[in-house]
């Protein structure tokens, strides 16, 4: 266990911390009376991420109908809490996506990432959680596996095995981590969280998406869970899991209103919105050679 631990420490010091300014923002938009004038003055003293934010907030995505020029448009059209999640989101989303471009793992992780924040951020409409604050859900969804990213970007050989060994045993990609690593995603997720200073639904999302307990239940962890389990159920992208649970805690069906398949059946056709997200992923990857990831 010692060897494991000194292994964790290892690979989140290895981890990029997130920009001052990133932790910011997450300080001034915890508090609901948060002045936009504050907000727009810490980004507009970080050049590079003001010019990050501008791209992803002009991106089609948002199809805005004018140019926005200045952070402080940005905030008047997207809102607050938008503008806090793309600048949560950058810096681990940028190492995504860059490394994809010669990884097809990261790639199908990349595509199944996204898949499970659609997806959670549909549920958590369906649970009537409004507009503004369902992005929170579709973050925690786009970031709940990143500890795969850490595994595979430290300990690519043997994590390689670990996909390999659950392919061939069909054992939960976690199990197989444990068996050739000694550790899994979910502690590293945990770890990352911590020391990003992520919000609460984000950290668990991150350490517990595949530990659901009554005791930790929150809105998030119910919806990043169960929308995990339903991308891989339609299967859109590959999170290199092979094992496809076929029911929810009854806890998580409580909660979110009906049984896995009847989940299933309130999705529609998410083919537009899935669409819509891969052209704001791409956003990140419009200065390489690489193609849009296809998510059809």
């Amino acid at each position: 266990m010692g060897h494991s631990k000194e292994k964790l420490i290892r690979l989140v010091d290895g981890m990029p911390a997130f920009p001052p300014s990133v932790y910011h923002i997450l300080k001034l938009t915890a508090d609901i009376n948060c002045a936009p004038k504050e907000l727009v003055r810490v980004i507009d003293l970080d050049p590079i991420l003001t010019i990050k934010l501008l791209q992803l907030v002009n991106s089609p995505y948002f199809g805005l109908s004018r140019q926005i020029g200045s952070i402080r448009q940005a905030v008047v059209f997207v809102g607050i809490n938008t503008i806090k999640n793309l600048a949560l989101t950058i810096a681990p989303m940028e190492m995504l996506s860059r490394d994809t471009q010669n990884s097809p793992f990261l790639e199908g992780l990349l595509s199944h990432a996204i898949a499970v924040g659609v997806i959670a951020r549909h549920l958590a409409r369906r649970e009537g959680i409004s507009e503004v604050e369902s992005t929170d859900f579709f973050v925690a969804g786009l970031l709940h596996d990143f500890g795969k990213i850490a595994l595979h970007r430290f300990f690519p050989r043997k994590h390689a095995k670990a996909l390999a060994l659950a392919d061939k045993k069909q054992l939960s990609l976690l199990e197989a981590e444990q068996q050739i690593l000694d550790l899994d995603h979910a502690q590293i997720g945990a770890l990352l969280a911590d020391k990003w200073r992520l919000p609460p639904g984000c950290a668990a999302s991150m350490g517990q998406h595949h530990d659901w307990r009554v005791e930790r239940s929150s809105p998030v962890l119910d919806c990043v869970y169960a929308a995990n389990i339903i991308a891989k159920t339609i299967g859109v992208g590959d999170s290199g899991n092979p094992v496809k649970e076929s029911t929810l805690p009854p806890e998580v069906e409580h909660h979110l209103g009906g049984t896995l398949p009847e989940l299933i059946g309130t999705l529609g056709d998410l083919s537009g919105e899935m669409h819509k997200v891969q052209l704001f992923i791409h956003s990140w990857q419009s200065g390489s050679s690489g193609n849009p990831i296809d998510l059809t």
